[in-house]
């Protein structure tokens, strides 16, 4: 068998059209096919049109994967993309519904085949084996089963939402595995399994690394 090469992962803190447009860029394809998988927000029509406006004039081909009402072949759909966007929502309802399809499987093997994966809050969340998620009603918890292509937690919105930074270092100090956050202009870029860099859309917007008793900001370059 060939060797497997593992994908790029861009998990952003935030929504951003122009973090959404570098994700897309990373792609190793001219025109690339990207699938926009709005499962976190029940694939709320308003949601999707937002999406499309945003990646507008884009050199890409945009199609949504739909998993509520009757889905039309998401496996096929993100099997065929050089992308997948994942939005933001609710991350523990996305897991469940995208476990009953069998989209966890597909967006692994679309990773493994060097696939391009990026989203913001849930979309970021969902990487990691574990993060800070609102999922299961007012307060933060942690959500520890992710996906989990890369390894430890993740947290978004950390400039964003005043609760988000005191909850991810007492849930670390707890026993959660270290990790990620990231300011809502912010993203963090694997390669692989690896942290290749922090990206940014605003001065001072960056990424820290989180571990018992200690917040480490990384260094992002910002993208023009």
């Amino acid at each position: 068998m060939p060797d497997v090469v593992p994908g790029t992962i861009v998990a952003m803190g935030g929504l951003s059209p122009d973090l959404l447009r570098f994700a897309i860029s990373l792609a190793d394809a001219e025109r690339p096919r990207v699938a926009i998988l709005p499962t976190a927000q029940a694939d709320d029509d308003w949601g999707i049109v937002r999406m499309y406006e945003m990646l507008a004039g884009i050199d890409a081909d945009l199609a949504h994967v739909r998993l509520f009402g009757i889905p039309e072949d998401p496996r096929g759909r993100i099997a065929a993309a050089d992308v997948v966007l994942v939005c933001g929502g609710n991350t523990a309802n996305m897991l469940a519904v995208w476990r009953v399809h069998g989209v966890d499987e597909e967006l692994e093997a679309a990773w493994r085949r060097g696939a391009v994966l990026g989203g913001w809050s849930a979309g970021a969340n969902c990487w990691f084996e574990c993060s800070v998620s609102d999922s299961f009603g007012v307060g933060l918890r942690a959500l520890d089963d992710g996906v989990g292509l890369l390894p430890g937690s993740f947290c978004p919105h950390f400039d964003g939402e005043p609760e988000r930074r005191p909850t991810y270092a007492r849930l670390v100090r707890e026993g959660m595995a270290p990790g990620i956050a990231c300011d809502d202009a912010a993203a963090a870029v694997y390669r692989g399994t690896e942290l290749e860099e922090v990206v940014s859309v605003a001065d001072g917007s960056t990424a820290y690394r989180i571990a018992p008793g200690s917040e480490e900001p990384l260094e992002a370059r910002l993208l023009a």
